[in-house]
């Protein structure tokens, strides 16, 4: 045997690389693991509802662009869930509207070896910054093919998110 056999591999957990250090002897770590089973567009919406005289004020001024970003999970079993990314993105109010667009991209994900107390953050965190950078890339396709220049979102920090989710529930379960 070479020196080389003896080293742990890289992707076998054990006390020293972050595996279970509580399993017992002969009994195989678990680590947590989110798996995606699948991935879809639930809704898409584009609307250009001034065309084509939005496209001929273009150049006037930089309208108003509001961004809102809702997290929904429907539990599909005891380790599967449905994990909705909801966007909304609007370029103008009222009579000067360029465009609107609501999208719904969604993601079936398996959790398992995770705590119960931690599976809603990991659920409300992770799978949402999964799913993002495909949503992200069908708002930038539809605004590009809607006559506009792509709308590249920024990243969104999912922990602020969830933390404002939990601080607006709080209150509301008080009552």
């Amino acid at each position: 045997m070479t020196t080389r056999d003896k080293q742990p591999m890289a992707n076998q957990p054990n006390e020293t690389n972050g595996g279970n250090a509580t399993a017992g002897a002969g009994e195989a770590p678990t680590m947590p693991q989110i798996n995606v089973l699948g991935q879809y567009i639930k809704d898409l919406s584009f609307e250009n509802p001034n065309a084509p005289g939005s496209f001929l004020k273009r150049g006037e001024k930089q309208p108003p662009l509001n961004v809102q970003i809702n997290v929904n999970i429907n539990p599909v079993s005891e380790s599967d869930f449905n994990v909705e990314l909801v966007l909304e993105a609007k370029a103008g109010e009222g009579a000067d509207m360029l465009f609107n667009l609501e999208l719904t991209y969604a993601g079936i994900f398996r959790v398992t070896n995770v705590a119960q107390e931690h599976l809603h953050p990991i659920v409300m965190i992770e799978c949402p910054r999964l799913l993002f950078p495909f949503a992200r890339q069908i708002i930038a396709n539809c605004t590009q093919q809607g006559g506009f220049p792509p709308m590249m979102l920024d990243p969104i920090d999912f922990v602020s998110l969830y933390r404002q989710r939990m601080a607006q529930q709080q209150p509301a379960a008080a009552n």
